[in-house]
C-alpha cells in the first residue's frame, strides 16, 4: 500500500545543508488517544462534573480559543503559530487513521511505518513485520546510532521490532540501559522501579519523558520519538479531569523537549505531535474502536525550519496518520516513500 507524507522541500534549502551548522533534531511526539474536540476546542463542559470547580476553574473559558489554549498553551501558543495544525473538522480540516480498527497497535504501526497493515488486529505483544521510519532512518549512513525511542506503553519494543531493528528503545517498566548511568539516569531508573504502575504495562508518563529528556541531553538524538499514554488511560477510566490533566502535563513535556533541543541545535529543530487514534463523543468520549464512530479523527501538529507558518489549517484535503512516517523522513532531510504533511515553501 503506498505511504503519503505531508512536506516540500524548497531547493533553496537543500542547499543550505552544505554549509556547516548543527546537526537537525526531528522530535516526534505521539499523545495516546487526545482527541481532536480538546485539542480545538478545549475542554469540553458537557464532561466536567457539575460539582468539579477546581476542574471548571482551571479549564472552562468564554471561548473554544482559550479554552484550548488553557489547555495546551505550547501548543497553540508557539507550535500553531509558528507552524501547522490539523484535524479541526469544524473548520474543514479532517485527519483521520486510515487502518479502520482505531486502536492503538494497528495506530501506532500506520503512524510509523506509513501504512495500515490489515494483519494487525490486536495489541498483543508481536513483533511488527513491517520496516518502520525510524528502522529506516537508523540505516542512513549520517543517521546511524542516533535514532531513540521511549515509550509509556510496553508493546514499543514491539511495534518497532527492537531485535530486527536495532533501535534504543526504552518502554514500559524497562530501566534505562546506559553504561555508566548519569546521577539522574540512575535516579529515574530506581523512582521507577519503585513506583507501581497505575496500569499494566504503563508506568506514568513522567519516567519516558525524563529519560527521553536526558537522553537528548547526553548522546544528541537526530531523530527522538517519545510515546506518552496516560491520557488514553484515564479516558478509559472515564476520569475526565485527569485526562486533562494529562494533556496539559504531556503539553509541558512537549515545550521542555523543544526547548532542550533549540538549546542543542539553535533553528535546526523540527516537531511532529499527533496521536494514535481518536475517541468517541458524547457518552463514547472514554471509548474508540472499529464500533466507536468518529474514533478515526484525528490531529497532526508540524512545526521546523521547512514548515511555513500557517497556522491552524481550514478548507484543507484530508491528511492522514499514514503521512506521518514520510513527514518525520522529511523533516530529516530524508525521502520516505509517500507524500508528507505541512513541509513546503513558505
Amino acid at each position: 500500500m503506498k505511504r503519503y507524507a505531508l512536506i516540500s522541500v524548497p531547493a533553496c534549502l537543500l542547499f543550505a545543508c552544505c554549509i556547516f551548522q548543527p546537526d537537525s533534531i526531528v522530535l516526534l511526539v505521539s499523545q495516546d488517544g487526545v482527541r481532536w474536540q480538546e485539542v480545538f476546542s478545549g475542554a469540553q463542559e458537557a464532561l466536567i462534573d457539575s460539582k468539579d470547580g477546581d476542574t471548571r476553574q482551571q479549564f472552562l473559558r468564554d471561548t473554544a480559543e482559550a479554552r484550548r489554549e488553557a489547555l495546551m498553551p505550547f501548543l497553540w501558543t508557539v507550535a500553531a503559530r509558528q507552524g501547522q495544525l490539523y484535524g479541526n473538522r469544524e473548520k474543514g480540516s479532517a485527519a483521520q487513521v486510515t487502518n479502520g480498527k482505531k486502536f492503538s497497535y494497528p495506530g501506532y504501526n500506520e503512524l510509523l511505518t506509513g501504512a495500515p497493515d490489515p494483519r494487525i488486529d490486536s495489541n498483543r505483544k508481536i513483533p511488527n513485520r513491517n520496516i518502520n521510519v525510524l528502522e529506516w532512518i537508523n540505516q542512513q549512513p549520517s543517521y546511524k546510532g542516533r535514532v531513540a525511542a521511549f515509550g509509556t506503553w510496553d508493546r514499543l519494543p514491539y511495534i518497532l521490532n527492537r531485535e530486527r531493528s536495532g533501535l534504543y528503545i526504552v518502554a514500559g517498566e524497562e530501566p534505562i540501559p546506559d553504561n555508566p548511568l548519569t546521577e539522574r539516569q540512575a535516579a529515574i531508573n530506581e523512582l521507577k522501579r519503585d513506583t507501581p504502575d497505575p496500569w499494566p504495562g504503563n508506568p506514568f508518563d513522567s519516567f519516558s519523558f525524563q529519560a527521553a529528556l536526558e537522553h537528548l541531553r547526553l548522546h544528541r538524538p537526530r531523530v527522538l520519538y517519545l510515546m506518552l499514554g496516560e491520557t488514553d488511560e484515564w479516558a478509559h477510566e472515564g476520569n475526565y479531569r485527569q485526562y486533562l490533566l494529562a494533556t496539559q502535563r504531556t503539553d509541558r513535556f512537549v515545550r521542555v523537549l523543544w526547548e532542550a533541543a533549540q538549546q542543542i541545535s539553535p533553528g535546526r529543530v523540527s516537531l511532529v505531535v499527533t496521536t494514535d487514534h481518536g475517541r468517541g463523543d458524547g457518552p463514547e468520549w472514554k471509548d474508540h474502536g472499529e464500533k466507536i464512530e468518529g474514533a478515526e479523527n484525528v490531529w497532526i501538529a508540524v512545526m521546523g525550519p521547512q514548515v511555513a507558518a500557517l497556522g491552524e489549517r481550514t478548507s484543507v484535503p484530508l491528511v492522514t496518520s499514514s503521512q506521518v512516517a514520510a513527514t518525520v523522513a522529511k523533516l530529516a532531510n530524508l525521502t520516505y516513500p509517500g507524500p508528507p504533511i505541512g513541509v513546503g515553501p513558505r
